[in-house]
């Protein structure tokens, strides 16, 4: 029997476009090549897809009103390919509609559409802040200085079962100085101005504080290997890095070692990088050749992650 020929999407999926100890990055399309990744396969889809801006970036953003058609078959693929305990983390930044000082939602629409017709299940809600982010959009905010400016992107924590795996334990906090010497002093049980019944095992060292949903990560990368390796190549890097500790927040909370992650829309691949240090197995796709030959730069040996993300 004559063998069937090899298409390019095929060509593509077994043939990456670089490989690394824990994983492998392929450049293509990610809504092809997912289709070659088993249905049940993937423990975590952590992602910052292209946003829905009002003006057109390098990367290739849909405007608001395309977002959600564009995005929902992805949905239904990172669906399909997640185990039943997997998690999807999707990192969505806001959008001004065009000439008026008034928001998108389109945010949201994707948010109930996501749970309404695809069938995720919305274990929680984030906020990545970032004080770092420069006043934006000019317009409404250094120029008639009638907005704030915007720093908040919002993440959504779905899951395909109501019971995807998680534990805080692995992302816990260090101590206040305050409740430092609570642990050392003791406290005394009592019932708290706001009604709460706080009991003495309030004072059992937990070895640190469980997080809030409000994740405060500067992303202030400007002197990095990836970057220095970029510009000497004379490689664009790609011009919306999520920083490290997101990645990491995440691959730790809601994963253990051995466990794949993917990141469909993987840009300068933080996420693979993030995935390598922490023995996760992890794939990356991405459809721009200059971002994803950037992306080797991260996995150097002299990147020194354990230190910060710059």
């Amino acid at each position: 029997m004559q063998e069937e020929p090899i298409t390019p999407a095929k060509e593509i999926i077994f043939s990456p476009y670089y490989i690394q100890q824990n994983g492998a990055a392929y450049l293509g399309d990610s809504l092809k090549l997912i289709k070659f990744i088993d249905d049940n396969s993937i423990n975590l889809i952590i992602t910052s897809p292209p946003f829905a801006l009002t003006r057109k970036k390098e990367y290739g953003n849909e405007t608001a009103e395309k977002y959600i058609e564009w995005f929902l078959p992805f949905a239904y693929e990172f669906k399909r390919v997640l185990a039943d305990n997997g998690s999807f983390v999707v990192d969505l930044g806001g959008a001004y509609l065009p000439g008026n000082p008034v928001r998108s939602i389109y945010q949201y629409e994707l948010l109930v559409r996501l749970c309404k017709e695809v069938g995720f299940f919305l274990a929680q809600e984030f906020y990545h802040y970032n004080p770092a982010r420069l006043p934006s959009p000019a317009e409404w905010v250094t120029i008639r200085r009638i907005r704030v400016k915007d720093s908040v992107n919002t993440v959504w924590w779905l899951s395909k079962t109501p019971n995807p795996k998680a534990d805080n334990r692995k992302v816990l906090k260090p101590y206040s100085q305050s409740m430092k010497q609570l642990l050392k002093n003791g406290y005394q049980a009592k019932i708290r101005p706001s009604g709460h019944d706080i009991s003495d095992k309030f004072q059992k060292d937990n070895q640190g504080a469980i997080p809030p949903n409000l994740l405060e990560i500067a992303n202030t990368e400007s002197n990095s290997v990836y970057l220095r390796r970029c510009k000497i190549a004379e490689i664009r890097p790609h011009p919306a890095r999520f920083p490290q500790r997101f990645a990491e927040f995440f691959i730790k909370f809601l994963t253990d070692e051995g466990d794949i992650v993917l990141d469909p829309f993987a840009g300068s691949n933080t996420t693979g990088f993030v995935a390598q240090i922490l023995q996760r197995r992890w794939i990356s796709f991405e459809i721009n050749e200059d971002y994803v030959m950037g992306s080797r730069y991260r996995f150097t040996q002299d990147s020194d992650y354990l230190k910060s993300d710059e």
